[in-house]
């Protein structure tokens, strides 16, 4: 295991994958990751569904204009929904456990990214949101926020040069 700067500094989005499916004892590890995310008064408002089907996967990729298309080649998208009933956090506690399963991604050795469902349209205006909760048969009091896209990396990324971080928006004591 490697420290935990080191992984945050290799943890790229990764938007191309090998064509080769993610074995059931890493999905279990990386909803593991995500079921340990804080939430506002521990209320859990997340639900996931775990997509590997390549048709859905396909159709989701289509659900927005631009940003969804590594869904049609991605083997594992896990969609994180919120019940927005239950919480006011919801958007905040949904976007800490998406970065957990992609933190745990990154420490099993494969890559992730995120794509956003939530307030994402079409050039035509049709609702991203409305489009993955159709497809997913999705109860009502759930709305997708995103999926994570998950598999074997296929593509080079640079890992973050220390000396290249924005230092300038860090304030101290006062603006």
């Amino acid at each position: 295991m490697t420290d935990f700067l080191t992984l945050l500094q290799h943890r790229r989005s990764i938007r191309k994958y090998q064509n080769r499916p993610v074995e059931q004892e890493k999905i279990d590890k990386i909803l593991q990751a995500a079921l340990m995310s804080p939430a506002g008064k521990r209320l859990n408002p997340w639900e996931f569904v775990v997509v590997q089907n390549h048709d859905t996967l396909c159709q989701m990729a289509s659900c927005r204009t631009y940003g969804s298309q590594l869904l049609e080649n991605s083997p594992l998208g896990i969609v994180v929904c919120a019940n927005t009933e239950i919480s006011d956090t919801w958007q905040f506690d949904c976007a800490i456990t998406a970065m957990n399963m992609m933190l745990e991604t990154a420490d099993l050795g494969l890559g992730s990214c995120w794509v956003q469902i939530y307030n994402r349209k079409t050039e035509e205006n049709i609702s991203a949101e409305l489009t993955v909760k159709k497809l997913l048969a999705l109860p009502e009091h759930l709305t997708p926020v995103c999926v994570v896209s998950i598999g074997y990396i296929n593509e080079e990324r640079r890992p973050y040069d220390f000396q290249k971080l924005p230092y300038d928006k860090i304030h101290r004591e006062k603006y």
